[in-house]
């Protein structure tokens, strides 16, 4: 009878239902609430119905709109930013957007366009950014004029414009950046520029244009927020051309499909009859390089190098004095000596990154440097087995610190002790071999971020992050723990002050109760990618309204006491987990539905049992953990087989208490 007994509770177990609720399909992709709307490359050929008409965003590109007129867009009054990028418009009627007043950003990039009527852009009344780029533009007459009073940006890159002389009655007052880059400008002359005369600290792009000659006089008196001359072959024009301007940012790099000359002295003549305050000159090739290279520089706040080839800079540059900022990244430096640090000190930001040599960081190579405040080493395969008091003598003001992505580092006792003021250490993909017992950060009481992140740590050293009383973020990505566990007692107790902790791909599989006890501040905890289970959860019982991000673990079931310790933050991430939609998980199901508000990436938070409901997203599943009418069924023959079990038993033993009297 036993077995049957059994039978029939398992039969009632099985009859327990799960089902899956299908989320309904939506063309346009709503991306904020009655707002933004994404009904990009979609093939519509009108605008869908479905949108409301408090749509403000609507990125409609890649779609089919061939001609548009004043009745396309007549239902959305209230958009402010329109994207019609490859829409394959030709025409544009008049009073197109006349009922968007708020409309201040439209975007026709990519549209063969053949006509605008003269009031196409009438309508809007603060008109900011118009983007005419490949469109097919060979004139700027083609361009309406009517109402861009308030225009900020105009882009008109990439189309077969030959001269910038804009129409007569063409409003720049307002004007901050005008692109023309990769089109066929040749020759700037005076009335080309007499137009922009009203603009003020105006951003001009003429990148991709070979610029063959500047009329005289030009730019004379005009102050620009920057000027790009990319690609330019002969630079030497370019700067002549220039004469008496006031320019904050200059650029005039070159590409690697540019044939173009070498850059000699003669070369940067002209830069001296102007004022610059940046210039970019990356890529270029430099001929002859002297101090004398250098003689019209000494205006410069910021130099930008980068690629430009150089295996090192002349010493004896004078009158430098000025320059704050030095870009040397993508270059051939053997030792870091071979910049001749020296030449310029003011120096407070210098980038030597992505070397293409093994860099060798010498001894007190910068130690001339005493304002230095941001250096980025990274990338440029340096190795040092004593790192760093040496090489970074006399950096006592440095606040950023980059060495990360270079080859393995010893660190000592103290080994940023000549930069006490660091705010950001990084140091990420680089092995540290911490030689010393005590920590080598210990003297950093100013340190606020360090990336330790895949360095190769010994985390069981639990007086490695010592002395780093005011760090609030702390990045140990790619470390590994010993046994896969952080232990109470770790090298965390020391940074109470973390705000910020990322423990992600560190290969845990569990966490002691007390592991982040004394992290009373944390408010952001990535334990991202590892092996953690449900039971986990337990040591973040004491972390309230934190952001935290469980995903990629192995999550199956959440047990019903530990969901306050989840209740209790502000957003949370279980997104791919291998969690279980059965009745065993139905209290963390649940408390999943009434929490949506509190996770993020739902689309990739699934089921991963039982197998019919695998792919599912967790807030699309119905669990049904009552008793069907089949399981009712069973319960009742159960009962009623029970009941006879019963009746036969008692009449078994009132049977043998008669036999025996």
């Amino acid at each position: 009878m036993a077995p049957c007994v059994s039978c029939f509770l398992l039969a009632v177990l099985i009859s327990a239902s799960c089902k899956a609720i299908p989320a309904s399909d939506l063309k346009c992709t709503e991306k904020e609430d009655n707002r933004t709307y994404n009904c990009e490359n979609l093939g519509l050929r009108e605008i869908p119905d479905t949108l409301p008409n408090t749509t403000e965003v609507l990125e409609f590109s890649f779609n089919f709109l061939p001609t548009i007129q004043n009745t396309t867009f007549s239902r959305l009054i209230n958009l402010v930013f329109l994207d019609l990028t490859r829409c394959q418009i030709n025409w544009v009627h008049e009073d197109t957007f006349q009922s968007h007043h708020q409309l201040n950003t439209i975007v026709l990039t990519g549209n063969p366009l053949i006509f605008m009527a003269e009031t196409s852009l009438s309508g809007p009344k603060l008109l900011k950014h118009l983007f005419l780029t490949q469109t097919g533009i060979s004139n700027l007459e083609f361009i309406p004029v009517h109402n861009l009073e308030n225009l900020e940006s105009l882009h008109l890159g990439s189309n077969h414009i030959s001269s910038i002389n804009l129409p007569e009655n063409f409003p720049t007052q307002n004007l901050k950046v005008l692109d023309f880059q990769n089109n066929a400008i040749h020759h700037i002359s005076r009335k080309d520029t007499h137009a922009l005369g009203q603009a003020t600290k105006l951003s001009l792009n003429f990148n991709g244009n070979d610029i063959k000659g500047i009329e005289p006089g030009a730019f004379n008196s005009k102050i620009f927020q920057s000027l790009k001359f990319g690609g330019s072959l002969n630079l030497s024009i370019i700067l002549k051309g220039l004469q008496n301007s006031t320019i904050q940012s200059l650029w005039l790099g070159t590409f690697e499909d540019t044939d173009d000359q070498d850059l000699t002295s003669d070369t940067f003549e002209g830069l001296c009859d102007m004022s610059v305050e940046s210039i970019n000159l990356q890529k270029h090739r430099f001929y002859d390089l002297s101090s004398s290279t250098f003689r019209c520089f000494t205006q410069l706040q910021e130099l930008d190098l980068t690629a430009a080839h150089l295996n090192e800079l002349p010493s004896g540059i004078e009158g430098m004095n000025s320059l704050k900022k030095l870009v040397l990244n993508a270059n051939s430096f053997d030792q870091l000596c071979q910049i001749s640090a020296a030449s310029f000190p003011s120096l407070r930001d210098l980038y030597i990154k992505g070397n293409m040599r093994k860099l060798d960081l010498g001894t007190q190579c910068l130690e001339k440097l005493e304002n230095l405040q941001k250096l980025d080493l990274s990338h440029s395969d340096i190795e040092a087995s004593d790192c760093c008091n040496l090489q970074l003598k006399n950096l006592h003001h440095l606040q950023y610190l980059n060495l990360s992505y270079n080859e393995p580092l010893g660190l000592e006792d103290q080994a940023f002790k000549e930069c006490p003021q660091l705010e950001l250490l990084d140091l990420a993909f680089t092995h540290l071999r911490v030689k010393a017992p005590h920590s080598p950060f210990q003297n950093l009481h100013l340190l606020r971020v360090l990336n330790l992140s895949h360095c190769l740590l010994d985390t069981s050293n639990q007086h490695l992050l010592a002395g780093l009383r005011d760090l609030r973020h702390l990045n140990l990505q790619g470390n590994s723990f010993q046994g896969g566990s952080i232990s109470k007692t770790n090298l965390l107790q020391t940074v109470g002050s973390l705000e910020i902790l990322i423990l992600s791909s560190c290969n845990l599989l569990s966490m002691d109760q007390q592991a982040f006890h004394g992290l009373g501040n944390v408010n952001h905890l990535d334990l991202s990618h590892n092996s953690l289970t449900g039971d986990s959860i337990d040591a973040l019982n004491h972390l309230k309204g934190i952001y935290l991000n469980l995903a990629s673990n192995n999550i199956r079931i959440i047990p019903p006491h530990l969901l306050p310790a989840l209740s209790q933050q502000s957003t949370i991430n279980l997104s791919h987990n291998p969690l279980d939609c059965t009745c065993s998980n139905i209290h963390f199901i649940t408390w999943y539905k009434e929490n949506l508000h509190k996770l993020e990436d739902l689309e990739e938070t699934m089921c991963a049992n039982p197998p019919p409901l695998r792919g599912v997203t967790l807030s699309e599943v119905k669990l049904y953990c009552g008793i069907t009418g089949v399981g009712i069924f069973f319960l009742v023959v159960f009962v009623f087989l029970l009941i006879l079990l019963l009746i036969f038993s008692v009449k078994f033993i009132l049977r043998w208490k008669y036999q025996h009297i």
